[in-house]
């Protein structure tokens, strides 16, 4: 099962039938439980069990169950992606065992869809909060963050906070996997973007090193260019980079129509298969010239593949834009 997805929107919905979750700064999992084991699954299907040992408590809170949530990595009271970035790309179960402990997460749980083996996905959201809220969990890496029924209010409070954004939900709504629904509502106060790579280009110093990314997103037309990122790309983001754009290298161009020259001259082609997260004001499909408004790189998405971002669309129609979030 793929998790439900919610619909970008500019003004929280109003009224009764919504209920107003804060937006967390994280990474989406389901977490199976059957018979006393666990498993973690990322958004795009694969085994993140290994990942989190700190959650291994969650086994024995219920015999059968299927619980939604996004996994969170603190800092000074606040999310941080790049604080979880690390806790991703943990390739061991040793490196995941010590960073556990000295950088543990948080799985904030928001929606149950199976309980007891039974599917829970046709019933409203009330009533499959109600269950949620009935479960003990098992200690305090596990939370099921509180809701509210303003959501203009909670969008203010969030941004004055320094927080991602809020996500509304319509109290009737079914549970619709894999489905970007307008029954889920979200609103970030700066986008975060996932990407393809579909080019770079070196430092301008050492003619070595990343100096910028040229990024796109699928359409049915072929991969869109959106503009290239070069601010947020440290020292670590250019160890991780470097070694898989050398192995994606092509000769030609992956972008369906023609660079600008500013774009094009010195840039080195890879296989859009790479995806990236970026923040950028506004998004791509309101911005004039369709490119991403002043794009911070944040992360290197192994969680996520170029197949995700055909699948999940974030800022409108694939067919007209492409992309994705979350």
């Amino acid at each position: 099962m793929h998790p439900m997805l919610a619909t970008p929107t500019r003004q929280a919905p109003a009224g009764s039938g919504w209920a107003h979750e804060v937006k967390w700064d994280g990474m989406r999992l389901l977490a199976d439980l059957r018979g006393g084991r666990l498993h973690l699954r990322a958004r795009s299907g694969a085994d993140a069990t290994a990942r989190f040992p700190e959650l291994a408590g969650l086994a024995g809170l219920h015999p059968d169950a299927l619980l939604d949530g996004e996994v969170v990595a603190m800092r000074s009271g606040r999310p941080s992606f790049s604080r979880l970035i690390e806790r991703i790309h943990a390739r061991d179960a040793g490196a995941a065992r010590r960073l556990a402990q000295e950088n543990p997460v948080t799985f904030m749980c928001f929606d149950v869809v199976r309980l007891d083996r039974h599917n829970l996905c046709a019933m409203p959201w009330r009533d499959r909060r109600s269950l949620l809220e009935a479960l003990a969990m098992p200690d305090a890496r596990t939370v099921v963050p509180p809701v509210y029924p303003d959501g203009a209010t909670l969008l203010e409070a969030t941004r004055s906070q320094g927080l991602e954004g809020i996500v509304s939900k319509r109290l009737i709504s079914p549970y619709e996997p894999g489905r970007r629904s307008p029954n889920w509502r979200k609103i970030a106060h700066r986008p975060t973007i996932s990407a393809l790579v579909g080019g770079w280009r070196p430092e301008s110093t050492s003619g070595t090193g990343v100096g910028a990314l040229l990024l796109g997103l699928p359409t049915l037309g072929g991969l869109r260019f959106v503009g290239r990122v070069g601010s947020g790309l440290g020292a670590a983001a250019e160890r991780e980079l470097l070694p898989r754009l050398s192995a994606l290298e092509v000769d030609d161009s992956p972008f369906a129509a023609p660079l600008p020259v500013a774009d094009h001259c010195g840039s080195r082609w890879v296989r859009p298969e790479l995806v990236v997260d970026v923040r950028s004001l506004g998004d791509v499909g309101h911005n004039t010239d369709g490119r991403l408004r002043q794009p911070v790189f944040t992360a290197l998405r192994v969680d996520l593949s170029a197949t995700d971002l055909a699948d999940l669309t974030g800022f409108g129609d694939v067919s007209e834009l492409g992309g994705t979030d979350d």
